[in-house]
């Protein structure tokens, strides 16, 4: 197989932290590419957008949380539960924290904008997703335990958030904070860090 990613996107880092800890990244070639710019990607995924796995069959997997479904199939142990209501439980903070990478993503390309163009409604509305995303996950009770999918997405976003200099969200979100001091340090994480690549 092949993922088309980017390091510093943290939908790719869900995916590879996920191939990781099912041991199935011996199997997954990694190949860095442009979102949006790489036509590579157009020609497998019409939205043009990272990740984008191609499967030994050749076709292609798009929208990181069908990626993982699909990688999660191929092995065991099941890290997206099959049984309600763990499963919707896993899949609901699972989109938490892909919505709230769309929204670091949108506060992080404003900010590249010039000074005198960035929006102030979209730096406030977005910011004001981050943090309410975070405080849910701060009262989520997040195990250190099993490292299923919901736990992999929000990680992997947290990262984001560190890589980037998003917000500093550790601030009054202690549970969150500690957490993630510990599932930061599991061996998918250390080796899925956008520093270390």
């Amino acid at each position: 197989m092949r993922l088309l990613y980017s390091a510093l996107s943290p939908f790719a880092r869900k995916v590879r932290v996920l191939a990781l800890e099912k041991g199935l990244s011996d199997r997954i070639a990694l190949e860095s590419a442009a979102p949006y710019q790489d036509e590579a990607v157009r020609a497998l995924n019409p939205l043009n957008k990272i990740p984008t796995l191609v499967t030994d069959e050749g076709e292609a997997v798009y929208d990181s949380a069908v990626i993982c479904d699909y990688l999660d199939g191929l092995a065991e142990p099941r890290l997206i539960p099959a049984a309600q209501p763990e499963r919707h439980r896993a899949l609901t903070l699972e989109a938490a924290a892909d919505g709230l990478g769309d929204a670091a993503l949108l506060v992080v390309r404003e900010r590249m904008r010039s000074e005198g163009e960035h929006r102030q409604d979209l730096f406030d509305r977005q910011l004001k997703a981050i943090g309410a995303a975070l405080d849910l996950f701060d009262r989520a009770g997040l195990s250190t335990e099993r490292f299923g999918i919901g736990e992999i997405a929000v990680a992997a976003q947290l990262g984001y958030l560190d890589a980037r200099e998003v917000i500093d969200w550790r601030d009054g979100r202690p549970a969150l904070a500690a957490w993630f001091g510990v599932v930061s340090k599991r061996g998918s994480m250390v080796a899925s860090d956008p520093s270390a690549s």
